[in-house]
């Protein structure tokens, strides 16, 4: 029976979660739920200065708005401190580490006679071979390091950049325990990827030289490699490094810029990693689909146009109280008042002309402006200008028939044409007072799309009241 596959997202709370980060665990995600497996939340609050409970939850909610739901508990990797410094005395027990009693002073004294003398600087320890009978006594300051190999090099075999190699002689012999006994970042991640029982560790290839150092650990353990797989970052659309000159970092930015979590889902997945020629496909599809083997060795660039694009083929997709749903959420997350039961009533019933074309969700609330708007409807200034005295008796004369008539687009259509055209005019002469009367602007949905949203209750009196205005 094969192992069951497990991935692990691991961000530090230091701050927002970053679209480069929301990558990232999207390709976790999707691998793991693609294959029956598990994905795992890690939060790596080591830095305990840095480290806050806001960026913490602000992470855990941006996961939770694009949907990447994680298996158990998130894990606190600062809580297992005692685990990690475990594994650093059973290596030093072992052999293949040991107590380095050199000062600061010593180190840097080391480091300049090597620039000196034009070799390399990285630390050599005189204590890495020393008789433990040399030792100072028991209180003296200490560091534990791991014994790396001197001669070779180490091969990190990665799914995505493909091998790795890089010469021993470039690797210092790394601290595991710092002289107040607390374990660095190194021996925190790779105890814990192997006690969660990580199979795959998908991460940023700023990360790619850290996992030579975690691999020491792991083979002085005798623990079996995960599979490394190191994605490019993102770059902006200019070809540089991810900044905020570019735009949004946050995800949570995204999400109060109205972007569907469908779309976020689409336009990330393809950032950086392809199917063929897809560009739209939905969550089973990227599940089913997403593979190492599709993702890029070079950086992929962010791109607004194609991520409004395929938000905007989202939100034509997903069903009317899905995306009524999502759309509470999203005034929520912007501090706006929530839809009341009626008004969200009338945009569930009117999306299927509101959702088309709309990129965002601020677009969509633009289109649906004739259902957020209470009457007296204020007409802005173009509106105004269509209704004129003529156009306001042609209204009046329309009421009592749309009172008769049977609330249907094609009824509809057939008594406003007729109106129209007893008045010698074709029906678009007509549609700009009517826009003008429902909606208080010129740029609007149908005029009969408007109507059958309203009803005929309020359709009729919406009209009555701009027949009756004179302004």
């Amino acid at each position: 029976m094969s192992q069951q596959v497990v991935t692990r997202f691991a961000p530090s709370p230091t701050g927002f979660l970053h679209i480069g980060g929301a990558r990232t665990a999207l390709f976790n995600w999707l691998y793991a739920r693609g294959r029956g497996g598990k994905f795992l939340l890690r939060i790596e609050d080591t830095d305990r200065a840095r480290s806050t409970p806001e960026a913490s939850r602000a992470i855990l909610d941006g996961l939770a708005w694009l949907g990447l739901g994680h298996d158990g508990e998130a894990m606190s990797q600062a809580a297992r401190a005692d685990r990690h410094a475990e594994v650093a005395y059973q290596l030093l027990a072992a052999g293949r580490a040991y107590k380095c009693f050199a000062t600061q002073d010593e180190i840097e004294a080391f480091r300049e006679a090597a620039r000196a003398e034009g070799r390399s600087t990285l630390y050599q320890s005189p204590w890495r071979d020393a008789d433990p009978a040399t030792h100072p006594g028991d209180g003296a300051p200490h560091v534990i390091r791991i014994k790396a190999p001197r001669d070779g090099a180490t091969v990190i075999a990665d799914a995505v950049q493909g091998d790795v190699s890089i010469r021993n002689d470039q690797l210092d012999d790394m601290v595991l325990l710092r002289s107040d006994g607390t374990p660095v970042y190194m021996l925190a991640v790779a105890v814990d990827d192997h006690d969660m029982g990580v199979t795959h560790v998908i991460r940023g290839d700023d990360h790619l030289n850290n996992a030579a150092r975690q691999m020491l650990i792991y083979r002085a353990m005798g623990w079996p490699l995960p599979v490394y797989a190191h994605i490019p970052l993102i770059h902006g659309p200019d070809g540089k490094k991810l900044s905020k000159r570019h735009g949004a970092l946050g995800v949570d930015e995204y999400q109060r810029m109205g972007y569907p979590a469908a779309g976020m889902r689409n336009y990330l997945a393809r950032l950086g990693w392809s199917h063929g020629d897809d560009e739209f496909f939905t969550d089973a599809q990227a599940r089913a689909w997403f593979d190492i083997t599709g993702i890029g060795k070079s950086p992929a660039r962010l791109d607004f146009r194609k991520l409004e694009n395929l938000c905007g083929q989202h939100i034509a997709a997903t069903e009317d109280a899905a995306l009524l749903h999502e759309l509470q959420g999203f005034l929520a997350a912007t501090g706006a008042q929530p839809l009341s039961e009626d008004k969200a009533s009338l945009l569930e019933r009117g999306m299927y002309c509101l959702k088309d074309r709309a990129k965002t969700f601020p677009e969509l609330l633009d289109k649906a402006a004739f259902i957020m708007a209470d009457r007296p409807i204020e007409p802005d200034g173009r509106a105004a200008a269509q209704l004129d005295n003529v156009s306001r008796g042609i209204l009046t004369e329309l009421t009592p028939h749309l009172q008769n008539a049977t609330w249907s687009r094609d009824s509809l259509e057939t008594v406003a044409t007729a109106t129209a055209e007893r008045h010698g005019i074709k029906f678009g002469k007509l549609a700009g007072p009517l826009r003008a009367a429902l909606a208080g602007r010129t740029a609007t949905p149908s005029v009969f799309d408007m109507m059958l949203v309203l009803g005929r209750e309020e359709t009729i009196a919406r009209l009555t009241d701009a027949a009756c205005d004179e302004g």
